[in-house]
C-alpha cells in the first residue's frame, strides 16, 4: 500500500496528528536534511511474510532515496489495531465532518483515476478547478490531494475541497453543486475517470456518457436489459 499526499494535504496531516513537540522535532530533522517547504508525505504499508516484508521496504526506500525522500520512522500493525480498538483517529476521522459544518464549513471528496502520463496534469488541473469554482460569489475553498489504489499503468486521484456553509441551505447547495461540476469537468477533460471506487450514481451519471462514448453507453444499456429486465438493480443510477 502506497499513499502520496500533495504538499497542502501533507501540512493538514501534521497538524491533525495533535503531537505539537513531536511534530517540530521532526520539522527540524527534516530542515536539517534539506526537506522544509512543499513536502509530500509518503506512507507505505507492507505485509505478508517477515522475508517479503524486509525485501519489499528495502527496494521502496532505495526508490524513496533517489527521489529525494527521507525516512522518518515506522509504526506496526499492531499499533494501528491497538489505537481502532480505543476508538482513535482511524474512526474517529468521519465525524470532524460534522464538527466542521457545526463550525460553518462544508466538506467533500472528489475520487477519479487516471493513467500515470495524466496524473500530474489531472491534480493540478482539478485542484485549480475547484479552487476557483466560488470565486464568482467571492468565495475561497481548500483543496487537497494524495494519490492511492495504485496500479501498474495509473493511480486513484482522491481530492478533498472545504468551503463555507452559506446562511441559505439552498445557497450551500448551489456552492456544492458548482463544485461538483467544475470538478467534473476537469476530470473529463484530463482524460481522468468520473468515478473510481465510488461508482457513477445520479452525482455523475450525466458525464459518463462522455466517458464512454456512443458505443460504450449502448453496450451498457444492452447489459442492463439482458440481466435486469426488472430494472431491480439500483434503477437510474448508471443509463
Amino acid at each position: 500500500m502506497a499513499r502520496l499526499s500533495t504538499p497542502a494535504e501533507t501540512e493538514i496531516t501534521l497538524a491533525l496528528a495533535g503531537r505539537e513537540f513531536l511534530i517540530a522535532t521532526l520539522e527540524q530533522l527534516l530542515a536539517l536534511r534539506g526537506v522544509r517547504n512543499d513536502k509530500c508525505l509518503l506512507i507505505l504499508g507492507l505485509s505478508g511474510r517477515a522475508a517479503l516484508v524486509r525485501a519489499a521496504r528495502r527496494e521502496a526506500l532505495a526508490i524513496a532515496s533517489v527521489q529525494g525522500g527521507v525516512h522518518v520512522g515506522e509504526a506496526f500493525g499492531q499499533e494501528w489495531h491497538k489505537s481502532r480498538e480505543l476508538h482513535k483517529s482511524r474512526f474517529r476521522t468521519p465525524y470532524l465532518r460534522n464538527t466542521l459544518w457545526e463550525l460553518g464549513y462544508a466538506l467533500d471528496t472528489v475520487e477519479t483515476a487516471a493513467d500515470w502520463v495524466a496524473v500530474p496534469q489531472l491534480v493540478r488541473d482539478l485542484e485549480a478547478a475547484l479552487a476557483g469554482a466560488l470565486a464568482g460569489v467571492d468565495e475561497r475553498v481548500h483543496v487537497f490531494t494524495h494519490l492511492s489504489h495504485l496500479y501498474p499503468h495509473g493511480s486513484s486521484v482522491y481530492t478533498t475541497c472545504i468551503f463555507r456553509v452559506a446562511p441559505d441551505p439552498d445557497e450551500t447547495l448551489g456552492r456544492w453543486r458548482k463544485l461538483k461540476a467544475a470538478a467534473s469537468q476537469a476530470i473529463l477533460a484530463c482524460g481522468g475517470t468520473i468515478s473510481h471506487q465510488h461508482g457513477v450514481g445520479a452525482d455523475h451519471r450525466g458525464y459518463l456518457s462522455a466517458e464512454k462514448g456512443e458505443l460504450g453507453m449502448a453496450v451498457l444499456r444492452e447489459f442492463c436489459r439482458t440481466l435486469d429486465p426488472g430494472q431491480v438493480m439500483n434503477p437510474g443510477k448508471l443509463i
